[in-house]
């Protein structure tokens, strides 16, 4: 797999029937390795070790309704209070990142109201946070870290 920018982290892989499977910390299990999950797991490792944000706030790939479509995010990271704190979208190291990716978290973000907002291919990481009243929003150098409330 290609090398991503992100810092280095351990993983758990198996091989069955000829595909590699990395282990999700959060899933709680072997999922088959493709490269959007490749990004995925490192962005997970990225929160939970260099952010410090606890894997019992995280969910990982959970099916939204929006507009009455079935849509599925990548990373949710909660609040304490069951607020949403982040959304993180990840796509696979061969897909740049475009105004159609923005697009795709902000109508998430509809439903979600996340403060905070990361979008990824593992090699470009942006940042947002969200200015819910003005509809919009700021373009960050980094999501903060957690700090527990």
């Amino acid at each position: 797999m290609q090398e991503l920018n992100f810092p280095k982290f351990e993983y758990r892989f198996k091989s069955t029937e000829n595909k590699v499977s990395i282990f999700d910390v959060i899933r709680k299990k072997f999922i088959i390795l493709q490269p959007e999950e490749w990004v995925r797991q490192h962005c997970v490792h990225f929160l939970i070790n260099v952010k410090n944000f606890p894997k019992s706030l995280i969910n990982v790939e959970k099916e939204l309704n929006i507009n009455g479509l079935k849509k599925r995010y990548d990373i949710v990271v909660f609040n304490s209070d069951g607020t949403i704190h982040l959304i993180v979208e990840c796509k696979s190291y061969t897909i740049s990142i475009n105004q159609d990716t923005f697009d795709q978290i902000a109508r998430y973000n509809l439903a979600l109201n996340a403060n905070y907002l990361m979008v990824t291919n593992g090699l470009n990481h942006y940042y947002c946070q969200m200015d819910m009243e003005a509809e919009h929003y700021n373009f960050l150098k980094d999501i903060p870290n957690y700090i527990k409330t």
